[in-house]
């Protein structure tokens, strides 16, 4: 890589961290009470730190180390080995792009079980699954794996990031059970302004996410960028047209929501579909993300607290499978990795690696909430610490002085 494309990534990599830091705990944090909104933020900040520090240690080599089965990465890049120092400018700066990802993926999940999760089980929890769930998918996808070898599309992690964190929220959330009142008498956003702003530091730092993805500054990151901006546009005056016709109301938090979602179908497309491609996949996006937070909360009777299935795995899915059908030159698309593989096919594949990431997150996130529940002795706070609120009851700080 010449220097501006390393310029361009290293620029990238502040961006995608940007989303998690502050934009993901800003989201998060406007919409619980406000009695929890600083342990929102505490889990984002902690997420981080740990995830990092993984990834430093085992995480990149899992993910992309050398493997013979195309499971999972061999040990051969614990603590950065052999890609720092040595004149490697290209591989540190790709390590740490990369950890950015590894980064918001379980911070993610912390929006499924907000509000009522005990602290040294949330991290005990992400920790492991950073090891156990997305590293092993990372190298399926990303790292020269066996859905990887079947040309499966997911330019910057409809699968890897999205459809992973959006099953595993639905598991930790059955595990933790319901908030008290759900799901008549929960409190909507207390900050509607907070998580606004948080989706708009989410809806700059994602198109770092898109352009990065490209590695390098050239035609494929400018197409991802308006493919992903487009997107968002489409998903958000969806989603307030929507709770529009449902209310009677037009909503911030919806118009938020919705860009966010828009954000997330994007994703795994970006790079091979054209602008318009990225608008259609954002109205679909849309519409299903939308439809999918009742199918949850009513249907299912899961309390996944700040939908985390219906705006990020939905959307991750829905712009998994669309990519099928708007990476189509016809449609204005650049083609499929595979440059002989028809429609039919390449839907197929993608598919198959939801159903491979859906059906690992599952067993994966289900045992490791099982072993956490053990060697913490229960995930879920007392009732009268969760009436009072986590910030004073378990961090003795308070986010407004009221």
């Amino acid at each position: 890589m010449d220097s501006g494309d390393l310029a361009w990534i290293l620029t990238a990599t502040v961006l995608v961290l940007f989303m998690t830091l502050p934009g993901l705990a800003m989201y998060y944090s406007g919409q619980v009470r406000s009695q929890s909104a600083l342990s929102m933020m505490l889990q984002c900040v902690s997420i981080a730190a740990l995830a990092s520090l993984i990834w430093l240690v085992i995480g990149y080599s899992l993910s992309f180390g050398e493997s013979s089965g195309g499971i999972i990465g061999n040990l051969k890049h614990l603590f950065f080995a052999e890609i720092s120092g040595g004149g490697r400018p290209a591989l540190i700066v790709f390590a740490m792009f990369q950890m950015t990802f590894a980064v918001i993926t379980p911070a993610l999940i912390a929006g499924a079980y907000a509000e009522r999760i005990k602290f040294p089980a949330m991290l005990l929890f992400s920790g492991l699954w950073v090891v156990l769930v997305y590293s092993p998918i990372c190298h399926w996808v990303w790292g020269g794996g066996w859905l990887s070898d079947m040309n499966v599309i997911d330019y910057a992690g409809g699968l890897v990031i999205l459809t992973a964190a959006g099953t595993s929220a639905l598991v930790a959330a059955s595990f933790l059970g319901k908030r008290r009142g759900f799901p008549t008498q929960i409190r909507p956003a207390h900050s509607p302004g907070l998580v606004a702003a948080g989706a708009a530091i989410l809806w700059v730092g994602w198109l770092g996410l898109a352009g990065g993805r490209a590695y390098g500054a050239g035609d494929t990151a400018g197409y991802a960028i308006a493919a992903t901006h487009f997107s968002a546009a489409a998903a958000a005056l969806v989603w307030v047209s929507l709770g529009y016709f449902g209310r009677r109301q037009f909503s911030l938090v919806g118009a938020a929501t919705g860009a966010v979602a828009g954000l997330a179908a994007a994703t795994p497309a970006a790079g091979f579909v054209g602008p318009v491609g990225g608008l259609v996949i954002g109205i679909v996006a849309g519409i299903l993300c939308y439809a999918t937070v009742g199918l949850v909360k009513r249907r299912l009777n899961i309390d996944d607290s700040l939908n985390v299935f219906a705006i990020f795995g939905m959307g991750g899915i829905v712009g998994t499978l669309l990519v099928s059908v708007f990476a189509l030159d016809s449609l204005g698309g650049f083609g499929f990795t595979d440059t002989s593989r028809s429609f039919g096919p390449q839907l197929g594949v993608q598919a198959i690696g939801i159903l491979a990431v859906m059906g690992w997150s599952l067993v994966a996130t289900a045992a490791i909430m099982f072993v956490t529940s053990k060697l913490t002795g229960g995930l879920r706070i007392d009732q009268e610490d969760e009436l009072l609120g986590l910030d004073l009851s378990a961090q003795g700080e308070q986010a407004y002085d009221l």
